[in-house]
């Protein structure tokens, strides 16, 4: 199988575990793990305050989640520049 074929068919398997459990749970709200934690914390101890609070807070929900979005992909990107540049130096010495 060409290396081309083995590509298309991860990215094909990326898709359909991307968009699967979408059309399974498609009524189904999907939150963070923050807010999980924060519920639990509020059933467990309704009258626990915070001992800290952020330095600075996003103006909105939207800005935090595009701020998250771009720190996960900002990381994918490091690790995948990381894992071509040591595939690449293994390669030029012959180990690959």
């Amino acid at each position: 199988m060409s290396t081309t074929a083995k590509n298309m068919m991860l990215i094909l398997l990326v898709i359909i575990l991307a968009v699967v459990p979408l059309l399974l749970k498609s009524g189904a709200e999907f939150g963070g793990a923050d807010g999980q934690a924060e519920a639990v914390i509020s059933e467990l101890n309704p009258e626990y305050q915070a001992w800290a609070s952020p330095i600075w807070e996003p103006p909105s929900g939207e800005i935090e989640s595009l701020l998250f979005a771009l720190q996960a992909a900002l990381g994918a990107g490091f690790i995948g520049y990381y894992i071509g540049a040591s595939r690449a130096k293994a390669k030029n010495k012959g180990n690959i």
